[in-house]
């Protein structure tokens, strides 16, 4: 259960990325994908490596997912970016 919280709180999390310009490696798609697997792996190590079964899911659980889906766009977005510089240049 937690993990199916990760996900769709990652996918909540990457629908905010079309407030960015998208320079995004591997286009919007890659974004999703970097958004789920961010969020799996972040809430996994947050939770100790452990996943908390269906009557131990709550909120805090929930949020555990954030910091590894930002921290996975915020990497996609900047080797994007530098791919990006570097094709101009």
């Amino acid at each position: 259960m937690a993990i199916l919280t990760w996900v769709l709180i990652s996918l909540a999390v990457w629908h905010f990325a079309v407030f960015v310009p998208d320079k995004f490696a591997g286009g919007i798609v890659g974004a999703f994908a970097a958004a789920i697997f961010g969020g799996i792996v972040g809430g996994l190590l947050l939770s100790g490596l452990s996943l908390p079964s269906r009557a131990d899911t709550d909120v805090a659980t929930v949020l555990l997912g954030i910091p590894g889906c930002l921290v996975a766009l915020a990497a996609l977005w900047l080797v994007g970016a530098r791919a990006e510089a570097q094709r101009e240049a």
